[in-house]
């Protein structure tokens, strides 16, 4: 795990210089993986929430915040108890607290920016299996992941002057009319009125939407949605 942690370049993370410190994010999550005791760990998770992943003082949260976010679920999976603790209340911070603006988003692999928020979600929702069978705490950081959902449209079709969108829902969307995102290559586009027509069925991750006054030709197989709120969330 010490490998994968300094085989990040901290220092090239995207962050506000007055407030972002990457060596509190590389020595905190170190000593996090090392931690052998509720001092240990203490502190370790001051040096990550005061500059290093996030500055809770201020309730602001880091790019560097996502590529922390599978590191320390490892360390929740195989490090102390206390560490556990300790990296899933840094969790908890992530998803709470509000990015500087210019530093609201993050790469992902088909070149479009991502929300910090929806991206660490995802890897939460990657660990699922884990996170459940640690109880209410791990069911409860699940629960505020999901409301960073995204959709991927898999097939389409014409629906009069709407188009009802098949694919794949990951976190959870609630009735009612929504905003979104639409990534599409290296484009975001902002989608005015969304609804949920199908929802999953159990044990299953696939769904319908409504997209409003939209034609097909306009949502291509391989289109992401994201919460329009989640890209709007600004320090």
């Amino acid at each position: 795990m010490l490998d994968e942690i300094d085989a990040v370049d901290w220092e090239s993370m995207p962050g506000h210089p007055d407030w972002y410190e990457p060596d509190r994010a590389a020595d905190g999550l170190r000593a996090l993986a090392e931690a052998a005791n509720l001092v240990q760990a203490a502190e370790a998770g001051s040096r990550l929430g005061v500059g290093g992943i996030v500055h809770g003082h201020s309730a602001t949260v880091f790019p560097a915040a996502v590529v922390a976010a599978p590191l320390l679920l490892d360390i929740a999976q195989q490090g102390h108890p206390a560490a556990r603790a300790t990296a899933l209340g840094l969790l908890e911070e992530t998803l709470s607290c509000y990015p500087h603006a210019g530093y609201t988003r993050v790469a992902a692999p088909d070149g479009t920016a991502v929300p910090i928020c929806c991206a660490i979600a995802h890897h939460l929702r990657d660990r699922a299996d884990f996170l459940v069978g640690l109880g209410k705490r791990g069911k409860s950081l699940l629960a505020a992941a999901a409301v960073h959902w995204r959709f991927e449209i898999r097939d389409r079709v014409a629906d009069g002057g709407d188009t009802a969108a098949f694919g794949i829902l990951a976190g959870c969307l609630p009735d009612g009319v929504h905003a979104a995102e639409m990534h599409l290559a290296d484009a975001i586009t902002e989608l005015s009125d969304i609804t949920l027509e199908c929802p999953p069925a159990e044990g299953s991750l696939e769904a319908c939407l409504r997209v409003s006054a939209r034609h097909p030709g306009e949502l291509p197989p391989g289109t992401m949605l994201f919460p329009a709120v989640c890209g709007d969330r600004l320090h």
